[in-house]
């Protein structure tokens, strides 16, 4: 939140600056990152890749999941008519299958998590390249990627999209 803060402020005190020094016009545009996450070719191929990548494993997981299901709900309905050494060994195994498939299902996500990541980190570089063409291209003075309000007309997120998508 204080980097956020921080760029809003250096965009401001930047704005004041330009308009009290009645210099020249001051060129601002605005990126929405959310869309060219949501609508760049190079986005959607990344979240493809992560998707096969990881679509197996998912899969599994999901399987396993499932099955320990299977096996609690066996466990509910016999418990009554075991002995209780039975029970007791039933349910300690049940315990232990089910922390392994938590731990599994951790251990998914957390790789899941560093992939996106990394993936993600590829698609902002690119973007960031992106932007800095537009920007000097068409002369703008200042491109900020997160703001509370931006009029509509600052919005140069379509032509970012547009250049990436034709930069493969």
């Amino acid at each position: 939140m204080k980097h956020s803060t921080y760029k809003f402020l250096l965009a401001t005190a930047l704005a004041f600056a330009a308009f009290a020094a009645g210099a020249q016009e001051f060129k601002i545009g605005v990126v929405n990152i959310d869309r060219i996450f949501r609508e760049a070719n190079s986005a959607k191929a990344a979240q493809a890749k992560l998707e096969q990548e990881f679509g197996r494993r998912e899969k599994e997981l999901g399987d396993l999941g499932t099955q320990l299901k299977a096996v609690a709900d066996k466990f509910e309905r016999e418990a009554p008519t075991l002995s209780e050494s039975q029970r007791a060994t039933r349910q300690k195994q049940l315990v232990e299958q089910d922390r392994d498939f938590q731990r599994k299902r951790r251990e998914f996500q957390e790789d899941l998590n560093a992939r996106k990541n990394e993936e993600l980190q590829q698609v902002i570089e690119r973007a960031n390249k992106v932007v800095k063409t537009v920007a000097e291209t068409e002369k703008f003075d200042l491109v900020l990627q997160e703001a509370v309000y931006a009029n509509p007309k600052h919005d140069i997120t379509d032509k970012v999209i547009r250049a990436l998508n034709a930069a493969k």
